[in-house]
């Protein structure tokens, strides 16, 4: 993502400064808690669409029962 772009955007929700997470393509907001998604290099600025960041991962895999 551009640097420049990145400058500019703000949360739509509390309109506070943005962290850009490489890894997950994703840019983040600490205050309200929540990722917004980057595709295609479009970031997505849509509450509906942003991931919660107070919400557990889905994507880690759980650990299985432990027999008894």
């Amino acid at each position: 993502m551009e640097s420049r772009l990145l400058e500019i955007l703000a949360c739509p929700l509390c309109k506070g400064a943005l962290r850009h997470d490489r890894e997950r393509q994703e840019l983040v907001c600490q205050a309200d808690k929540l990722a917004f998604p980057i595709r295609d290099g479009i970031p997505i600025m849509l509450e509906a669409e942003a991931r919660d960041l107070a919400e557990p991962q889905s994507d880690q895999p759980k650990s299985a029962a432990e027999p008894a």
